[in-house]
C-alpha cells in the first residue's frame, strides 16, 4: 500500500513500520512457525518496508523467524536489530555493553537473520558499567566492517544521546511514544530532530489501550508483560479505561479505528518520527498499515491532546525495576 515515508538511516521506509517482537515476546505465547510465515509475508505484501527485531526477543527466537521465511525478500525491506539487553533466567533485566559483547551478539544475530548486513543496529539499553561511549565505539568498528548499515540508541535520555552522538552519528533513536507515553516531548525528540535522527516510537498505540480493544486486564496472558506495568494494575486500568470513549467518538469523526488515530497521532508530531506499532493479528496488521495514508482533522488534534496525556493518564508506564534499565527523562510529578 502506498503512503507516507519517512527517512531513516538516510533511506525511506513506510511511515507506519512494523515491531516484530509480539510474534515471539512479551505478550503471551510465540506464534508458530507456520503463522509467523504468513504473517511476516503478508506485512511485506501490505507495504511495511522496515521491519524491528532484536536479539533479546523469544532469546533470538524472533531474528530466527525473520531469517528463516523472509531472507529470500531481503531486498524489499529495511532491517533493524538490537543487542545489549537479555534476561536472566529468573526475567531479571541483564544489561551488558561491553565491546566483546556487542560484536558476539551482531554475529550471532547476523546468522540467525541469514544476512551478511543488519541495516541499523541499536544498542538495547545503555549499560551503566560501561562508558557509553565504548559501546557505540564498538558499533562503531561493526559498521566500517560492513556488518550493520547504521547505528542506533534505545530508551536513553537527550544527554546520552549526544554523548552517542558525539561518539559516532546516531541514525535513530527508539523510545516508546503515543498519546498516553509523553516522554520524549520532553527533552529528547527535539534532540533527536536537532542531530538529524530518525525518532522511531515502540508502542504507539499504548501497548493496545488505544485500540479499544482491551478492556478487561484480567484476560492477559501470564507472562505479558504487561502484567508488571502500574497503568495496567486495578488501581489505575479502570480509570485510564474512562478516557475511552470520548477518543473513539474522535475516531468516528475522523472516520478511522481508534487505532489508526493513535497511529496517525504520532506521525503528525514530527517529520522524523516512524511508528512500529508491534502484533501478531492479520487484521491489526492490515488495520494499521492504513494510518499511513490518513491525516488528522486540526480540531481532532487539539482534542486529542487535551484528552489523553501525562496529566489525565493514571499510573507508572514502567515498574521501577523496568525504569532503573533506562535513561529516558520522566515528568516532574507537578509538571
Amino acid at each position: 500500500m502506498p503512503g507516507l515515508t519517512r527517512l531513516l538511516a538516510k533511506r525511506p521506509v513506510s511511515g507506519v513500520s512494523l515491531g516484530c517482537m509480539s510474534l515471539s515476546h512479551g505478550y503471551g505465547e510465540k506464534s508458530s512457525s507456520e503463522y509467523s510465515e504468513k504473517f511476516l509475508n503478508k506485512a511485506l505484501d501490505l507495504g511495511y518496508t522496515m521491519l524491528d527485531t532484536a536479539a533479546v526477543y523469544g532469546h533470538g527466537h524472533n531474528e530466527s523467524m525473520l531469517g528463516k521465511f523472509i531472507s529470500q525478500r531481503r531486498n524489499e525491506f529495511f532491517l533493524a536489530s538490537k543487542c545489549g539487553f537479555g534476561q536472566k533466567p529468573d526475567r531479571q533485566p541483564s544489561i551488558n555493553g561491553r565491546p566483546e559483547y556487542i560484536r558476539a551478539t551482531c554475529e550471532a544475530s547476523l546468522k540467525r537473520l541469514q544476512t551478511e548486513h543488519i541495516d541499523l543496529y541499536y544498542l538495547h539499553r545503555r549499560d551503566f558499567n560501561v562508558p557509553i561511549e565504548d559501546s557505540i565505539g564498538a558499533l562503531a568498528d561493526l559498521q566500517r566492517e560492513g556488518k550493520i548499515g547504521a547505528v542506533g540508541v534505545s530508551e536513553i535520555s537527550a544527554a546520552d544521546l549526544h554523548k552517542a552522538h558525539a561518539e559516532h552519528p546516531i541514525s535513530a533513536i527508539q523510545s516508546e511514544y503515543s498519546l498516553w507515553t509523553r516522554n520524549a516531548e520532553i527533552e529528547v525528540l527535539k534532540a533527536s530532530q536537532n542531530i538529524g535522527a530518525a525518532y522511531v516510537a515502540f508502542s504507539p498505540l499504548g501497548r493496545g489501550f488505544l485500540t479499544n480493544k482491551l478492556h478487561d486486564t484480567s484476560q492477559m496472558a501470564e507472562h505479558d508483560l504487561r502484567q508488571t506495568m502500574p497503568r495496567f494494575n486495578a488501581d489505575n486500568y479502570p480509570a485510564n479505561l474512562s478516557l475511552l470513549p470520548a477518543y473513539v467518538k474522535l475516531a468516528q469523526r475522523q472516520g478511522c479505528t481508534p487505532a489508526q488515530l493513535a497511529l496517525a497521532w504520532v506521525l503528525a508530531q514530527g517529520a522524523n518520527i516512524i511508528a512500529i506499532p508491534g502484533t501478531k493479528d492479520l487484521a491489526h496488521l492490515e488495520e494499521n498499515i492504513v494510518a499511513n495514508n490518513l491525516e488528522l482533522d486540526s480540531d481532532i488534534m487539539l482534542k486529542l491532546n487535551d484528552l489523553i496525556n501525562q496529566h489525565t493518564v493514571h499510573g507508572a508506564r514502567y515498574s521501577d525495576r523496568a525504569e532503573a534499565t533506562v535513561t529516558t527523562e520522566r515528568f516532574n510529578p507537578k509538571d
